[in-house]
This record gives C-alpha cells, sequence and structure tokens, in this order.
C-alpha cells in the first residue's frame, strides 16, 4: 500500500494495524481493490498467494504496478507505452555513433546507450567521445553513477548482471529507463516552448526590421520630392534664350537622371508595404501604421504634387523661350528701325531752325519753300516708323523686356524729337510763307523732281528695310507667307524702275534747258537733297538684296521642311510606342485575370514577362532622342500624331509599376500559401471561384458577386436575417474601408483565415510559463537558459518589470509582452 501510495500520488484506505493472517489478506487486497479501480486486470494473482511468500506472484504484481504507474502513461504519436518509450529513446540517441537502440535488453549491454541518453539532454555531465565500446562495465557504471549523482534516479541495475547476462532482463530496463524518461520530460516540455517563443520572437524582429526600412524610404522619398518640388515651382525670368535653354537642359537631366531612381523607389516602397501587412496578416499581428504623413496615400499625394510642378515647370519654360525669342527680336527690330530714324533725323532740327531765306533771291525762297514742302512729305512719310518704333517699345514693356529702362529712354528721346521736328516744321512754313508772297520764280521741274524723288526714295528706303527685316517662324505655312509676300514684292520691281527711269528724266530735262539757254545752274536741285546718283545708288543696293533676301527665305524653308522631317520621325516613334504601352496594359490586365499553372510558374512567367517589357526600354530611349531633337529645334507643335511625351513617359511608369504589382501579388499568394499551409487545389479553387464572379474582369468583386462567390463556395449567407449577418461579419473582415469592392488579395486572405490556424497570445503565454517553471513571471537567467542569446536579450529589453504579490527582485512579467505581440503596442 505504501508503495502504491508513493507510485501513485494518490491516498489508500487506512490499512489494518493487526499482525493476524487475516489484517494482512485485508491490507494485501485493498492494494489489489486500488489497483483494479485503475483499469487494470489482474490474472491469477490472490492476496493469500502474497501472503504467503510466492515469489513469483509478488514479483508479477510488483511489475505490473511500475507498467501501469511509471511506463503506461508514455506516449510518442499515440503508440503504445513500450513503444513509446522505444521511439522516445530511438530518436534522442540517433545521432550517436555505435549506438542502435531496437529493444529493451541487448541493446543496452555495452552501456553506451544510457551515456548517449543523458548526454543528449546534459552534455555537461559525462564527455561521450571519450566512451569504448569494447568496455561495457565502465560505461554502465558510469551511466548510473551520474544518473544517480546528478539526476536523482536510483542504481536500480548491476552493471557485471547486465554484461554478463546473455539476454538483460527487458522489465528491469524498461523500469530503469522509464526513469530516464520522465527525468527528462521537463526539459523536453521547456524546448518545446523555447521553440514556438524563438517562432515568434524572429517573426516579430523581421517585420520590425521591415517597418523600419519602411520608415527610412518613406522619409528619404518625401524628403527628395519637399526639396524638388520648389525648385520645379520657382519661376525666376532670365534675361535671354541662352539662359532659359540652361534651364531646359537642367530639367532634361532631372527627367533622365535624377527621377527615374526614385520611381522605382516608389515602386518598391509599395512592394514592401505591401508585403509587410501580408506578413502582419499572416503571424496574426496588427496590422502596419506607418508614422503620420509616411502612409502610401501620402507618397503618393506628394508624387502627385511633384508631377503637378513639374508639368507646370515644363511648359512655363517652353512659355518663356517663346516669349524671350519674341523679346529678342522685337528688341533688335526696334534698335534697328530706332537707328534707320535717327540717321534720317540727325542735323534735321539744325535745318529747320536757320534763317537762310532772309538774304535769299526770290527764285531761293520759292525754292526753299518747295523744298521744305518736300520735306514736310518726308516727314508725313516717316510718320508710320516713329509710331511703330512706339508700338514696339510698348509691347516690350507689356512682354517684361528686361531692358525696358533703355528702350523707353530711346524712345522717348525719339517721341520728343518727333514732336520738336513737327513744331520746327510748322514754324518754318509759316517763315516761308510770309516770304512766298514776294517771290514768284520757281523752277517746276526741280519742284517736279522733288515730289516724285522723295516718295520714291522713301519706297526705297522702306523696301531696303523690308529686305533686311528679321523674321521668326514655326511652320512651313508661315515662310511660304512670306515667300509668297517677298514673289508680290519682286512683280513691282519693274513698276518701280519704271518710276526710277521717270525721275532721272526729269533731272535730265532740268540739264538739257539750262544748256539749251546757257543757265549755269549753282549747286543741286534747291527742293531736294535727293540726288539722281543716290536714287541710283540705293536702287542697286536694294537690287542686290533681293537675292539675299531669296536665299535666306528658302534657308528658312529648308529647315522648315527639316523640322517636318523630325515631326514626322517623332510622330512615327510615338504612335508605335504608344500602341505598344496600350497593348500591354491590356495585356497584363487579362494575364493576371486568366494566369493558370502553379504559383511559382505563374511568378516566372510574369518575371519573364518584366523581362521582355523591359527589353523594349531601347525604344523607349530612342523616342526620348526625338523628342530631344524635336525641343532642340524649338518645335512645339506636331500634327501628325496625339501622343506628347509627358504622355508617354506616364504611360511606360504606370506599365513598369502594373507588372511589378502584379508580381508582388503572386509572391504574396506565395506566402499566404506556405504560411497557412493552403494546397495549390485550394488556390486553384479560389481563384476559378473569384474570375467566375467577376464578369467584367476587374480584379474586384462587388458585394452582390462576392455574396454569389461565398454560396458557391458552401457558405450560409443567404438573403435571411441570419444569412445577413454573416455576410456582414464577412464584409467587415475583407473590406474594412467599405469600398464596396473585394480585391483576390482580401479574398484569398478571408479564406486562409478561415481554414488555417495562428500562433495565439494564450499559446506564447502558456509557453513562457513552461520556461518559469508555472511562475507567473520569468527571470532573465531563465530566459538566458532557454533561448538564444540574440531573442533572450530582444525579451529582457522589452519585458515590464513584474508587479505581483509574489514577486522577486528582477523578475519580468510575459504576459503583458505575449498579449502585446498581437495588439497594439510599439512593438
Amino acid at each position: 500500500m505504501l508503495l502504491l501510495e508513493v507510485i501513485s500520488g494518490e491516498r489508500l484506505p487506512k490499512p489494518e494495524r493487526g499482525k493476524m493472517r487475516v489484517h494482512k489478506i485485508n491490507n494485501v487486497n485493498k492494494a489489489l481493490d486500488f489497483i483494479a479501480s485503475k483499469g487494470v486486470k489482474l490474472v491469477s494473482i490472490g492476496a493469500e498467494e502474497i501472503v504467503d511468500g510466492n515469489a513469483k506472484m509478488t514479483l508479477g504484481m510488483i511489475w505490473t504496478i511500475i507498467l501501469r504507474f511509471a511506463i503506461q502513461d508514455i506516449s510518442v504519436e499515440e503508440t503504445s507505452a513500450k513503444e513509446g518509450l522505444l521511439l522516445w529513446c530511438q530518436r534522442k540517441t540517433a545521432p550517436y555513433k555505435n549506438v542502435n537502440v531496437q529493444n529493451f535488453h541487448i541493446s543496452w549491454k555495452d552501456g553506451l546507450a544510457f551515456n548517449a541518453l543523458i548526454h543528449r539532454h546534459r552534455p555537461d555531465l559525462i564527455d561521450y567521445d571519450s566512451l569504448r565500446k569494447d568496455d561495457p562495465i565502465t560505461n554502465l557504471n558510469n551511466a548510473f553513477e551520474v544518473a544517480e549523482k546528478h539526476l536523482d534516479i536510483p542504481k536500480m541495475l548491476d552493471a557485471e548482471d547486465i554484461v554478463g547476462t546473455l539476454r538483460p532482463d527487458e522489465k528491469a530496463i524498461m523500469t530503469y529507463v522509464s526513469c530516464f524518461y520522465h527525468a527528462f520530460s521537463g526539459a523536453q516540455k521547456a524546448e518545446t516552448a523555447a521553440n514556438r517563443i524563438c517562432k515568434v520572437l524572429a517573426v516579430n524582429q523581421e517585420n520590425e526590421q521591415m517597418m523600419e526600412d519602411y520608415e527610412k524610404l518613406a522619409s528619404d522619398l518625401l524628403e527628395w520630392i519637399r526639396r524638388t518640388i520648389p525648385w520645379l515651382e520657382n519661376r525666376t525670368q532670365e534675361k535671354t534664350v541662352n539662359d532659359m535653354q540652361a534651364k531646359q537642359e537642367d530639367f532634361r537631366d532631372y527627367r533622365r537622371v535624377h527621377k527615374p531612381p526614385k520611381v522605382q523607389e516608389k515602386c518598391q516602397l509599395e512592394i514592401s508595404f505591401n508585403t509587410l501587412q501580408t506578413k502582419l496578416r499572416l503571424s496574426n499581428r496588427p496590422a502596419f501604421m506607418p508614422s503620420e504623413g509616411r502612409m502610401v496615400s501620402d507618397i503618393n499625394t506628394a508624387w502627385h504634387n511633384l508631377e503637378g510642378a513639374e508639368k507646370g515647370y515644363e511648359e512655363w519654360i517652353l512659355s518663356e523661350i517663346r516669349r524671350l525669342e519674341r523679346l529678342e527680336h522685337l528688341a533688335e527690330k526696334f534698335h534697328q528701325k530706332a537707328a534707320i530714324h535717327e540717321s534720317w533725323t540727325d542735323g534735321k532740327e539744325a535745318m529747320l531752325t536757320q534763317k537762310d531765306y532772309e538774304t535769299s533771291t526770290l527764285s531761293e525762297v520759292k525754292a526753299l519753300l518747295r523744298k521744305h514742302e518736300a520735306f514736310e512729305s518726308d516727314l508725313a512719310a516717316h510718320q508710320d516708323r516713329v509710331e511703330q518704333i512706339a508700338a514696339i517699345a510698348q509691347e516690350l514693356n507689356e512682354l517684361d523686356y528686361y531692358d525696358a529702362a533703355s528702350v523707353n529712354a530711346r524712345c522717348s528721346k525719339i517721341c520728343d524729337q518727333w514732336d520738336n521736328l513737327g513744331a520746327l516744321t510748322h514754324s518754318r512754313k509759316d517763315s516761308l510763307e510770309r516770304t512766298e508772297k514776294q517771290l514768284e520764280s520757281i523752277d517746276e521741274l526741280y519742284l517736279e523732281y522733288a515730289k516724285r524723288a522723295a516718295p520714291f526714295n522713301n519706297w526705297m528706303e522702306g523696301a531696303m528695310e523690308d529686305l533686311q527685316d528679321m523674321f521668326i517662324v514655326h511652320n512651313i505655312d508661315e515662310i511660304q507667307g512670306l515667300i509668297t509676300a517677298h514673289e508680290q514684292f519682286k512683280e513691282t520691281l519693274p513698276e518701280a524702275n519704271k518710276e526710277r527711269e521717270a525721275i532721272q528724266s526729269i533731272q535730265a530735262e532740268v540739264q538739257k534747258i539750262a544748256q539749251s539757254n546757257g543757265i549755269k545752274l549753282s549747286g543741286g536741285n534747291p527742293y531736294t537733297s535727293i540726288t539722281p546718283q543716290s536714287i541710283d545708288n540705293k536702287w542697286e543696293k536694294a537690287m542686290a538684296m533681293v537675292p539675299q533676301r531669296d536665299k535666306a527665305l528658302q534657308e528658312e524653308l529648308n529647315k522648315q521642311n527639316s523640322n517636318d522631317t523630325l515631326r514626322a520621325t517623332f510622330a512615327t516613334q510615338a504612335n508605335a510606342v504608344g500602341a505598344y504601352i496600350q497593348a500591354k496594359m491590356e495585356e497584363i490586365g487579362r494575364i493576371s485575370i486568366e494566369m493558370n499553372g502553379t504559383l511559382e510558374d505563374q511568378l516566372t512567367h510574369l518575371r519573364e514577362y518584366q523581362q521582355n517589357i523591359m527589353s523594349y526600354m531601347p525604344e523607349i530611349n530612342k523616342l526620348e532622342a526625338d523628342h530631344q531633337h524635336i525641343q532642340e529645334a524649338l518645335i512645339f507643335d506636331n500634327k501628325y500624331t496625339s501622343y506628347t511625351m509627358e504622355h508617354l513617359r506616364v504611360g511606360w511608369e504606370q506599365l513598369l509599376t502594373t507588372i511589378a504589382r502584379t508580381i508582388n501579388e503572386v509572391e504574396n499568394q506565395i506566402l499566404t500559401r506556405d504560411a497557412k499551409g493552403i494546397s495549390q487545389e485550394q488556390l486553384y479553387e479560389y481563384r476559378a471561384s473569384f474570375n467566375h464572379f467577376d464578369k467584367n474582369h476587374s480584379g474586384a468583386l462587388n458585394n452582390e458577386e462576392f455574396k454569389a462567390c461565398l454560396i458557391s463556395l458552401g457558405y450560409d449567407v443567404e438573403n435571411d436575417k441570419q444569412g445577413d449577418s454573416e455576410f456582414n461579419r464577412i464584409m467587415g473582415l475583407v473590406d474594412p474601408n467599405s469600398t464596396g469592392s473585394v480585391t483576390f488579395q482580401a479574398f484569398i486572405d478571408f479564406m486562409s483565415r478561415e481554414t488555417t490556424d495562428t500562433d495565439t497570445a494564450d499559446q506564447v503565454i502558456a509557453s513562457f510559463k513552461i520556461l518559469a517553471g508555472d511562475k507567473n513571471y520569468i527571470t532573465a537567467d531563465e530566459l538566458r537558459r532557454e533561448l538564444p542569446p540574440d531573442q533572450a536579450e530582444y525579451c529582457i529589453a522589452r519585458m515590464a518589470p513584474y508587479s505581483g504579490p509574489d514577486a522577486v527582485p528582477g523578475a519580468l512579467d510575459y504576459m503583458s509582452f505575449s498579449t502585446a505581440l498581437y495588439g497594439e503596442s510599439d512593438l
């Protein structure tokens, strides 16, 4: 009865204290009844034989007790007690040389199996490599002594008996080995608990590193955007076209060199965020919430602002180049016309203020009057030029010309001088008309010459000015207009030449009359300073300018034809690239819906598809080169294509981002499958169900489509109160933001959550409790003994001090730590 109490841990009825045979038989029957109550059948064992000292019966009963209470509870992978104990021994001794446990008799004779069991669990107690197979006595005694001294296992066997027996007693060895099993079972539980904690902590550490990487990459990208937008929003005007073209070249460098890596970083950021959220869901952790201002939506908003600033900056540069070209053209035209006018007015004020008529003869006064009339005609002819100069100056001011001050000063001087000339002209005319009453003679021929020569001379000056006039055109139609106008001008030259000959014939007639009448002419024509020689010189000069103008117009026509070729070249490439991008966008849309094969095959196919798309990059680079030629030629329109470079750049970036996101979706499906243990057939079933109800191939199901999909998979979500409640619960899981649509990834997450199990906070708490020896707290030494160093220090650094009534110095609260792993915390 005492043996049963010790080995079972239970109390038996109080024994009878008498020494008579009947008392002894009653006590033995109480023991036998207790054994029978535990489900053990005793065959041919009676109390009388035990009391009478039947050794065989007594040993049989003792073995039955040992087998029931010390061995029967041993179970490994649902085997029987004996088979479970043998399987446990085989697994523990498998790594050791010269040990092959196949039974509980001869496999233990050399003693190496006993030493291997101890060394496997307590390597500090035995130097296994020093043991020799040919020295079984030493091996056995070493194992028995160590077990008795350090493991509290009594020495039940004798080394000489085991070695000297052909087949050692199986029951004795089973009994002794079961003591090792019970001694080390606690260590086995601790090892399992430590493995569970290591697994949980490893997942948590990896997730934390991914969070830190995301935060840093997001901060760097947002900082780059923050620095770049002010540069793109800077609208400081430059003074020359060359300065603005330098800004344009800086902008091209930004587009080609600085922005593409940031596009890749943005895409990688979205992929990292999606992967992290998937891992958190799979490990039953709360979703990752980035720091304020670093959400993917924040980055997309900042990127949208960047592209808006980028578009506005490019448009501003082009408009500024056009404005500066216009300004430079107008400024050059202003200074050219001003110089001609100033040359013409040079000396006119002095001429109008002289008093020569006071000492002149009648004929000379009449001549002076006629000359003044001719001057007035010339002055009126120059009025248009002065108005043109003033109009050009006003336009330069309206266009914010940087040197407007000097233009205004020169224009003001010309206008003031012109007003003064008008006043002086009026004053001189009054003086001559007062004198005219006393003068009669006038030379009609000189007068006629002067009247015809002045407008003709002005016409020639205007013609030469037009022939030298600068021009700027942007297309073939504009240059053709200039060429047509020039051809019309050339058609007027024969009539102009006749007028020149008629004017020259007047002067010839004057000379003929003077010679006929013996008149000596003094000086030139009194009515005009325009000589026949000056008319001929200007005519020859004008005629020489005609072919030069022809050449300049032809060169500009050739340039515009070349520009048209550039337009056509760019349009051909742009149309091809645009069609390619459109086709590939439609194709990737179909691929993402119609993918077949294993997920690994799909991933390989998508990566090959991505590589195929990237091989098209030389065509994009060629288009960029064509676009650069277009911009360098200052071509701002293209009638051959509706595509712009900006449109195609955005399309190309969207294509690359779409294929990258599709690859990431398949990777996340692989991650979900591996983490949740979902079979390939299940994934096929989920994909087929999802695609069947995705009628418009949008990649998402609306509420009604999703309900039909759930019904097809066996969910009870029919249109009744219970079904609506279940459907609303599921929608809260797959569509927490109430967008009204369910993506395939959300659908997979839900199905994997419904069909698999995950670690929970209660499981982790139970594991820590095993390591702590059933205490409500754990110490740093216990963590360092049971866990790997890095994960032990990780727990110590994050566990709060334990403050319960049974707290000891250095006690740590593993319960709050485990709960925080699966809830809102800073971990």
